[in-house]
């Protein structure tokens, strides 16, 4: 097996795109990731990007868009103490990794750091949307609401992902509006109480999150109702596949997505190595 560290997106993407959207459900971090980078090269670190190949044919990658982990969704089973190997040479800095339970969980024990286990979600799809019947009004967020989106993101980041590095999430928040994710909120007589993302369509595929809601506007339905708004604008948008992911850790969220239309897929897991 060999390896080609790609010193450019271009590069990477002559070389493993098609594979990438051929499989968009399992690639889905990675196509949002990249397309990002894509279209806002100026706002983004570059990313740091792995593929393998086997007698001249690529079977896998291995991502990384700073300052977040590894994303080893695209990574070969076979591939995992090299891919570990190479990555440690090439980007010591690399927080984790971060992708379907098995294979994420293959790379981080390669690695031969230790590691914990910072998140475990699993990957849902749409498969017909049931609008909740919840009292209140949605909209689309516009500029006008970046700074509540900023603070929201980073609320949702502290509870969810504590090890996320920090980042100025007001820039974040204008440049996923102004790349047109479709963030919709949730409203009670004007005032905003819930938010969900839906990223832009990729080989027909749209990921929703982060959803939000803060506490004192929970047990109200308001997540479960944003989250169907933003399931439907990404259908508006002719994704075939609306897919998201909900924390195990929190039955509730589970159980509401497929209330609405989900179906569970399959499991990930992110992984941080410890100092």
């Amino acid at each position: 097996m060999d390896a080609v560290v790609h010193v450019t997106l271009e590069s990477f993407d002559a070389a493993t795109l098609d594979r990438l959207t051929a499989d968009p459900v399992r690639n889905t971090v990675a196509l949002t990731s990249l397309d990002r980078i894509r279209r806002s090269p100026a706002t983004e670190e570059p990313p740091v990007l792995i593929t393998f190949q086997d007698q001249g044919e690529v079977i896998g990658s291995l991502v990384r868009t700073p300052p977040w982990p590894w994303q080893a969704a695209d990574l070969p089973a076979a591939a995992a103490e090299f891919a570990a190997g190479l990555a440690a040479r090439i980007d010591p800095d690399a927080p984790g990794v971060t992708g379907p339970r098995e294979r994420s969980e293959a790379f981080a024990t390669a690695t031969g750091k230790n590691f914990k286990e910072s998140l475990a979600t699993r990957q849902y799809r749409l498969t017909a949307l049931v609008p909740p019947s919840v009292d209140g009004t949605s909209r689309l967020a516009t500029e006008d609401d970046v700074e509540l989106l900023a603070a929201w993101r980073e609320a949702f980041l502290a509870e969810a992902v504590p090890e996320a590095p920090a980042a100025p999430a007001a820039e974040a928040m204008r440049t996923s509006l102004r790349l047109g994710q479709g963030h919709a909120l949730w409203e009670i007589n004007g005032t905003p109480v819930a938010w969900a993302v839906a990223s832009r369509p990729q080989a027909g595929m749209t990921r929703i999150g982060p959803v939000y809601t803060p506490p004192e506007h929970r047990r109200h339905g308001y997540g479960a109702a944003v989250s169907a708004v933003a399931s439907q604008w990404a259908l508006d948008q002719g994704a075939a596949e609306v897919l998201l992911f909900a924390d195990l850790t929190n039955p509730t969220s589970n159980s509401i997505y497929q209330r609405i239309g989900y179906e569970p897929l399959d499991d990930w897991a992110e992984f941080w190595w410890k100092h």
